[in-house]
């Protein structure tokens, strides 16, 4: 037992043998730019969604990615570096419209399946103190996702499916916009950046 508080295991736990981990981890570190200990909290954290959601490997490649569309939803409690991790492992993203965040400056993600209708919250549970950058990042790596992780139930219902809306020119600024982010002023189609809310109870 060394002096943080915790003991270093030899293997990194097996979520799912149908994964390469060495690639998949690889393609994450790609993405994103760099090794961290905030990358493996959402590595670890898509792979243990897999196992409990039941998720199938998609193409079996190895290649991760398991949301063609949005099959898969997270919602992150953050916007930190995990959750780069989750969008290559779970192809969840905000252009697909199922990567939605939660702001609450959590370490804690919910998973969606729409297909099955399961979903579970994952919550980090504290690490043991005065680990260096390195030593986080080598414990996050190192032990089983069980200890790492709390499983909740989730709070959120379950978003709507993505939509498209039409479009409209902003009166003042000449900027097509979405018709769901218009306003009306005086009989005109307003953007939010050109519209002046009143509300005189904002005080």
């Amino acid at each position: 037992m060394g002096s943080s508080g915790w003991e270093h295991r030899s293997r990194i736990p097996v979520e799912r043998e149908y994964m390469d981990k060495e690639q998949l981890w690889q393609k994450c570190v790609d993405f994103h730019g760099h090794t961290c200990g905030g990358l493996t909290i959402g590595y670890r954290a898509a792979l243990y969604a897999i196992d409990l959601l039941g998720l199938s490997p998609g193409d079996g490649d190895g290649a991760g990615c398991l949301s063609a569309d949005e099959e898969i939803v997270c919602i992150a409690e953050n916007d930190a570096c995990g959750c780069d991790a989750i969008q290559v492992i779970l192809g969840c993203s905000i252009g697909k419209g199922n990567l939605l965040f939660h702001m609450r400056g959590k370490q804690a993600f919910s998973f969606y399946d729409r297909r099955t209708g399961r979903s579970v919250r994952l919550v980090l549970k504290p690490r043991p103190e005065g680990l260096s950058r390195g030593q986080s990042m080598e414990y996050y790596h190192s032990i089983a996702p069980e200890e790492m992780f709390d499983v909740k139930e989730t709070r959120i219902p379950l978003p709507l499916e993505a939509r498209s809306f039409g479009a409209h020119i902003c009166s003042r600024c000449g900027e097509e916009t979405g018709e769901n982010w218009m306003r009306v002023a005086d009989g005109e189609m307003i953007c939010l950046d050109c519209f002046e809310a009143y509300d005189r109870f904002d005080v």
